[in-house]
C-alpha cells in the first residue's frame, strides 16, 4: 500500500487556499500512483481555529470545503481534518474529526477522543470527546485513524480516561494514522517520536504520523511527520518548518520498504525533560521556528515590510538579522535613535550591523525631543531627582518616532523584547514594548546570545563588541542591565525553574540559588503581569511561554 503524507502550510480560515493546496496534494499522490494520503488535523479550516469555531458560517465553509475535496478522492482515499457537527443533542455542537474520503464519498469520520485543555490547547471549550471507535476497511486492510493527542495518553499517569488505541484493538487493525497538529518547541520534535515509538512497541503497528507545519501568530507547527514500521523503526522523517509531500510503501508484513532512518534502540524512550537552563539546547531549530514565524506572520497579514529600533544591543541584534533572513533586507527598515546616554559604539555598532546586512537604516536622534518633554513638565516635576519617569520618557519617544514611521509607510514594528526581560518587567510600556509581534519574547537573555553565535556561525554577522559588550538600556549615564537586574546567568536559571518547570520557591532555593534572591526574582515576575497582559503576541519557541500558553492573575497576591 503506498501512502503520501501531505505536510502543509494552512492559513486559519482560508479556505480557497486551504482547498487549493489539499487538491494540488492529492493529484499529484494520484499521479504517482498512491493508495491513501493522509493530511494534518482540522487541515481544511487551519488549526487552531479558536472562536471562528462558534460561527455558524465557518463551519458551513468547512463543511463545502469538504465537499469540494471530497470530488478529488476517486482513485484514491484522503483522510483530512475537519469539524464535524455533533447530531447528538446532548454536549458541545461540535467534534473535531477526522474524514476518510474515497470514491468521492466521506467513507467514515473519526472522531478525537483526547480534547487536551492545558497550556496552549483549548479544545474542551469548542468539541465533544469521542462516542465511539471504529477501525476504517480500505483494500483489505483495517485502518486505525486517531487524532494527535489521542496517542499522547501512555503514561504511567494517563490525562485521559479513555485511550482510544486501546478501544480501536479491539477489532485487530492493521496499521495506525494520526492526523496531527502539533507544536514546536525546543524538546518537542525529539519528544514526538518517543510517544509515537511508545504506541508503535504498544500495539506493534505501524504508525503514519502527519504534522502540520507553518505559524499561526504565536503558536509554530514546525511538521516533522513521521512513519515507523511496526518493529518500531524511524523509516521516514519529513523535513522541519516547510512543507513537504512523501510516499511510502506499506508492507503486508508491517515493515515499509526502503531503508531505516533511525533503528528502533536509536529513537529516545522518554521525553526531553530539561531540569535546568540549556542555553545552546537544539539552538539552530529556535533559530528556524523564529524565521519562519516572522515569515508567516506578515505573508498571512498581507504585510511586507518590518521596521526596527535599532539600539546596537544584544535584543534588537538578532531580531534585525532574524527578520532580514525571513522577509529580506530590503524590507526591513532599522532607525537608530540614540539619546545624550547613548555611547558612541553603540550607534556604530547598530550602522555595521546594517550595513554588513545590507538593511535601510535611519537615525534620528531623541535630545531635543526627550528636552522638550522636560521643559514641559517641569512645573510638575519641579526639582524631583532623575529617577525612571525620565527613563521611561526616552524609551516611550522612541516607541512613537517607530509608530509614526510604521504608519506612515506602512511598515510593522517588530518586538525585540525577550523573555528575561519581560518576566522582571524590566521594560516600558508603550515605548519599548510595543510592536506587533514578540520575536525574542520566549527566549531568556542567554538564549539570544546563543542565537547571536549561531547567526554569526559562518561569518561575522552581528558585530562582536555587541556580543562581547554588558548589556545596558542607555537611559542613563553609565547604566547598565545589572543595575536593576541580578546577572543574567543566574537570573535566565531562576525564572527557567518557576516559569518552565513550576517550581516553587522553596524547590528553588533546595537547588542552591540564594533565598533573598529567589524571593525577589518570583516578586518582580509576579508583580509584572499587568505589563505582559498587555504585550503582543510571542512567538512560542519553549515548553512554557508568556502569552496564550500561560494565564495567571493579573491582581494575584501569590508570592507578589
Amino acid at each position: 500500500m503506498k501512502i503520501f503524507l501531505a505536510q502543509q502550510n494552512y492559513h486559519i480560515g482560508n479556505f480557497a487556499d486551504n482547498t487549493k493546496k489539499i487538491i494540488g496534494a492529492i493529484e499529484e499522490a494520484k499521479k504517482q500512483g498512491g493508495d491513501i494520503i493522509v493530511f494534518s488535523e482540522l487541515c481544511v479550516c487551519g488549526y487552531p481555529p479558536r472562536d471562528f469555531l462558534e460561527f455558524d458560517d465557518f463551519i458551513n465553509r468547512c463543511c463545502a470545503a469538504v465537499e469540494e475535496i471530497k470530488q478529488h478522492a476517486d482513485t484514491i482515499a484522503v483522510v483530512i481534518g475537519a469539524p464535524d457537527r455533533n447530531k447528538m443533542g446532548k454536549g458541545k455542537d461540535l467534534f473535531n474529526a477526522a474524514y476518510f474520503l474515497f470514491k468521492k464519498e466521506v467513507k467514515s469520520i473519526v472522531h478525537k477522543t483526547c480534547l487536551p485543555t492545558y497550556d496552549v490547547f483549548d479544545e474542551n471549550r469548542y468539541f465533544e470527546p469521542a462516542y465511539e471507535w471504529n477501525v476504517v476497511r480500505f483494500k483489505g486492510k483495517k485502518l486505525a485513524i486517531t487524532i494527535c493527542e489521542d496517542i499522547w495518553n501512555l503514561g504511567d499517569n494517563p490525562l485521559y480516561r479513555i485511550c482510544p488505541m486501546d478501544e480501536l484493538m479491539k477489532q485487530q487493525p492493521d496499521m495506525m494514522i494520526n492526523i496531527s497538529a502539533s507544536p514546536f518547541d525546543y524538546t518537542h520534535a525529539e519528544d514526538r517520536k518517543t510517544v509515537v515509538k511508545a504506541t508503535v512497541v504498544k500495539y506493534q503497528l505501524p504508525m503514519f504520523y502527519c504534522n502540520a507545519t507553518g505559524s499561526q501568530t504565536e503558536i509554530v507547527f514546525d511538521g516533522s511527520s513521521l512513519a515507523f514500521d511496526k518493529h518500531a523503526n524511524l523509516c521516514g522523517q519529513l523535513p522541519s518548518f516547510q512543507s513537504a509531500l512523501q510516499s511510502f510503501i506499506l508492507k503486508d508484513d508491517g515493515t515499509i520498504d526502503g531503508p531505516v532512518i533511525q533503528p528502533a534502540g536509536h529513537v529516545p524512550d522518554d521525553v526531553s525533560n530539561p531540569l535546568s537552563l540549556q542555553e545552546n539546547l537544539n539552538i539552530e531549530k529556535i533559530y528556524a521556528a523564529i524565521v519562519m514565524s516572522i515569515k508567516d506572520y506578515f505573508f498571512k497579514m498581507s504585510f511586507t515590510k518590518a521596521i526596527i529600533g535599532s539600539s546596537g544591543g544584544i535584543d534588537s541584534a538578532v531580531t534585525i538579522a532574524l527578520a532580514c533572513e525571513a522577509l529580506g533586507a530590503n524590507n526591513v527598515k532599522a532607525v537608530l535613535m540614540p539619546s545624550q546616554y547613548s555611547t558612541g559604539h553603540s550607534v556604530d555598532d547598530a550602522e555595521k550591523l546594517s550595513k554588513t546586512l545590507g538593511n535601510p537604516y535611519e537615525i534620528i536622534p531623541v535630545k531635543n525631543i526627550y528636552d522638550a518633554f522636560l521643559l514641559e513638565l517641569k512645573p510638575i516635576f519641579k526639582d524631583l531627582p532623575f529617577d525612571v519617569a525620565e527613563e521611561n520618557i526616552q524609551s516611550r519617544t522612541r516607541g512613537n518616532l517607530l509608530m509614526a514611521i510604521a504608519n506612515k509607510f506602512g511598515y510593522i514594528l517588530l518586538n525585540t523584547s525577550n523573555k528575561s526581560e519581560l518576566a522582571t518587567g524590566y521594560g516600558t510600556l508603550y515605548g519599548d514594548m510595543a510592536g506587533g509581534i514578540g520575536v525574542l519574547g520566549d527566549c531568556y537573555k542567554l538564549q539570544v546570545y546563543s542565537l547571536a553565535r549561531y547567526i554569526n556561525r559562518s561569518r561575522e554577522i552581528i558585530p562582536q563588541n555587541i556580543i562581547d559588550k554588558a548589556p545596558s538600556a542607555e537611559l542613563r549615564p553609565g547604566q547598565k542591565d545589572a543595575d536593576s537586574l541580578p546577572d543574567y546567568e543566574i537570573l535566565d536559571k531562576i525564572l527557567f525553574q518557576y516559569i518552565e518547570r513550576r517550581m516553587g520557591p522553596k524547590e528553588i532555593k533546595a537547588r542552591g540559588f540564594d533565598a533573598a534572591l529567589v524571593d525577589r526574582i518570583l516578586k518582580m515576575v509576579n508583580m509584572n503581569e499587568y505589563k505582559r497582559n498587555q504585550f503582543c503576541p510571542i512567538i512560542r519557541v519553549s515548553p512554557k511561554a508568556f502569552g496564550v500558553g500561560r494565564r495567571v492573575p493579573i491582581v494575584g497576591k501569590y508570592l507578589s
